[in-house]
């Protein structure tokens, strides 16, 4: 098995994330980067809003930089906390919901963002679409 994410993962995991999507009746963005936050596949739903183009995409970008869920960072970038400022780092980090790594034996291969919903259904979107890789 390869460690790294190929075009046809991503439109897998591309397509798994429109097909939820368009479950719950939500037009999204969704993008996919490899290890490296270079794009690799992305949709936008007819109706999704345009602002949320960059947002899916640097959620998937921050999720593969950090190794970890986008949700995982937001109590950490408070104001007080740990890692407050992250998000103006590495040209401009997303740190809510909606961002989730995609790994491969365990290791990361890439990252799936997702936005234009709530932040509730960006991350159900994106668990969806991450899915696809077990």
């Amino acid at each position: 098995m390869t460690t790294s994410l190929s075009h046809a993962d991503a439109r897998r995991v591309l397509d798994a994330g429109l097909a939820r999507a368009e479950e719950i009746g939500q037009p999204m963005n969704v993008a996919v980067v490899d290890d490296g936050g270079h794009l690799l596949a992305f949709g936008r739903m007819d109706g999704a809003i345009k602002a949320s183009i960059d947002i899916s995409t640097r959620k998937a970008v921050t999720s593969v930089l950090m190794a970890a869920p986008t949700a995982a960072l937001t109590d950490l970038v408070q104001p007080g906390a740990e890692l407050y400022g992250l998000e103006q780092t590495s040209g401009g980090l997303v740190t809510f919901g909606g961002g989730i790594p995609l790994r491969r034996d365990g290791v990361v291969v890439g990252a799936v963002g997702v936005s234009a919903g709530s932040v509730a259904q960006d991350v159900d979107v994106a668990t969806a679409a991450a899915a696809v890789l077990g």
